[in-house]
C-alpha cells in the first residue's frame, strides 16, 4: 500500500491563508459556456501546486505488493565485469507480456532487450497475451517448454495466473515481474524482484497537474481500470485520496471502471455517457494514456474540445496533444526503458547469487506542455518522434 503523502499542511488550507493576486492566469483552451470551472484562475493555486509538486518530484510514494520499502534502481545495476560473469553463463530469457504495441509495452521491450544484448543473455521467446489470462498461461506454458533460465512478465490477472507461474518457479526459472505478482507469491522465495513506476505517485502527480489546470474547482470525471490490477489501482488511489484531501471545490461527479481489452474503446463509451450526462463536466482523469486516447475521441464527438484530461503514460497521442495544449493537460510518466533495464539486471544479479531488494521502483515524472519533448528523452532514451515535435506550440 502507498505510503501517502509527505506530511505538510493540506493545500487548500494554504490557500485560504494566501494573500489574493491582484492578476488572474487564463486557462487555454478553457472557452465553452457549459464548463462550470472559473476561467480565471488566481496565480496563488498555481504557485502552491507547483510548490507541492516539487516538494514530491523524485520520492518514491508507493510500497511494493506485499507491503516492501521501494529500492531505488541505482540497486539494480551491473557493472561491467558482472556483465562479462553473466555472459560466460550462457542464459536464455523469454519477456511475456500482459499486452503489448502500445509506447508503454514497446519502450519496455526496448530496454529488456537492449539489457540482455549488453549481457549476452539470449532472448528466446517474447509474447503478447492481448490481456487475456487464459492466453498468457498458454504463453507461460509455451515458454516452458523451451526451458528458459529467466522469464520477466507482467502478471494480466495475479489469480488466474498464478499456477502457470507457479509451474515456472518449481522449474527453476528466475522470475522478474514487471508492475504486478502473482497471488500468495513471495520476494526472494517464489520470484526475484518486481520492477514498478511510483504508480501512487503517478496518481498523485497527475491530480495536482489536473487540479492546476482548473484552478483549484469544478466538476471531474473518473474513469479507472476495473480489474485486480496492482498498478493501476494505486494510481486511482493516488489520485483520488489527492483530490479529496487536497481539493475539496473539486467534485468527482461520476467514476467508472473499463475492464478492456478494447480500452481506448470502452473508455471513449464511458466518456461519450459522462460529458452527455454531466454537460458542465469540466474535465475527466483516465487512469493511462491508452484509455486518455478514448476520452479525446469522445470530446471530439460530443463538442466538447474544450474538457481537461489528465492521465499516466507519455503515448504517442497523448504526447501530441500535451505539445498542440489541446485537451491533455498534464501526467504522471513512467520510465519504461528504464524499468526494463532494471528488471534484466535483477535477473543477472541473481543468477550470480547477489542479494538484490524483492522491490525496486522509479519516481514519477511530471509532464505537462512545456517539457512534453524533454520528458520524452527521459521516458523513451531517445528523440521524440517528428509527429510530436512537429506539434509542438511554443
Amino acid at each position: 500500500m502507498p505510503t501517502g503523502l509527505p506530511s505538510r499542511t493540506p493545500l487548500h488550507l494554504r490557500l485560504l491563508a494566501a494573500p489574493a493576486a491582484a492578476l488572474c492566469l487564463v486557462l487555454s483552451g478553457c472557452t465553452a459556456a457549459t464548463s462550470s470551472a472559473a476561467q480565471e484562475v488566481d496565480p496563488a493555486v498555481s504557485q502552491e501546486i507547483d510548490a507541492a509538486l516539487q516538494e514530491i518530484t523524485g520520492q518514491v510514494l508507493s510500497k511494493g505488493p506485499n507491503g516492501e520499502d521501494p529500492s531505488p534502481v541505482e540497486a539494480a545495476t551491473v557493472t561491467d565485469a558482472q556483465a562479462a560473469e553473466v555472459a560466460a553463463m550462457g542464459l536464455t530469457a523469454a519477456i511475456v507480456m500482459h499486452y503489448g504495441g502500445n509506447d508503454w509495452a514497446n519502450a519496455q521491450i526496448a530496454g529488456l532487450n537492449a539489457e540482455f544484448e549488453r549481457l549476452g543473455i539470449r532472448v528466446i521467446a517474447t509474447t503478447d497475451a492481448n490481456f487475456d489470462p487464459a492466453k498468457q498461461v498458454s504463453d507461460i506454458e509455451t515458454v516452458l517448454a523451451q526451458d528458459p533460465d529467466i522469464i520477466v512478465s507482467i502478471p494480466t490477472d495475479p489469480v488466474a495466473t498464478a499456477g502457470a507461474y507457479r509451474k515456472a518457479a518449481e522449474q527453476g526459472v528466475r522470475l522478474v515481474f514487471m508492475d504486478n505478482v502473482p497471488d500468495g507469491f513471495t520476494a526472494g522465495q517464489d520470484y526475484v524482484s518486481m520492477v514498478s513506476a511510483d504508480n501512487y505517485g503517478n496518481g498523485v502527480t497527475s491530480a495536482y497537474l489536473f487540479a492546476r489546470s482548473l484552478g483549484g474547482k469544478g466538476k471531474i470525471g473518473v474513469i479507472h481500470h476495473e480489474a485486480d490490477f496492482f498498478v493501476t489501482q494505486q494510481r486511482y488511489e493516488g489520485f483520488t485520496t489527492t483530490i479529496e484531501d487536497e481539493f475539496p471545490d473539486i467534485e468527482v461527479v461520476q467514476e467508472q471502471g473499463i475492464a478492456g481489452p478494447d480500452f481506448a474503446g470502452d473508455a471513449q463509451g464511458v466518456a461519450n455517457a459522462m460529458l452527455t450526462k454531466n454537460a458542465d463536466l469540466d474535465g475527466i482523469w483516465a487512469v493511462w494514456d491508452v484509455p486518455a486516447e478514448g476520452v479525446m475521441a469522445a470530446a471530439r464527438e460530443t463538442g466538447r474540445t474544450d474538457i481537461k484530461i489528465a492521465t499516466e503514460d507519455l503515448g504517442t497521442n497523448v504526447a501530441i496533444a500535451l505539445a498542440k495544449g489541446e485537451m491533455v493537460v498534464g501526467l504522471g510518466a513512467q520510465l519504461p526503458y528504464s524499468q526494463g533495464v532494471a528488471e534484466v539486471d535483477l535477473a543477472a544479479l541473481s543468477a550470480l547469487g547477489e542479494q538484490v531488494p524483492p522491490y525496486v521502483a522509479l519516481s514519477s515524472l511530471p509532464v505537462d506542455h512545456e517539457n512534453v519533448l524533454d520528458a520524452w528523452k527521459q521516458v523513451y532514451s531517445a528523440d521524440p518522434p517528428a509527429a510530436v515535435t512537429d506539434a509542438f506550440e511554443g
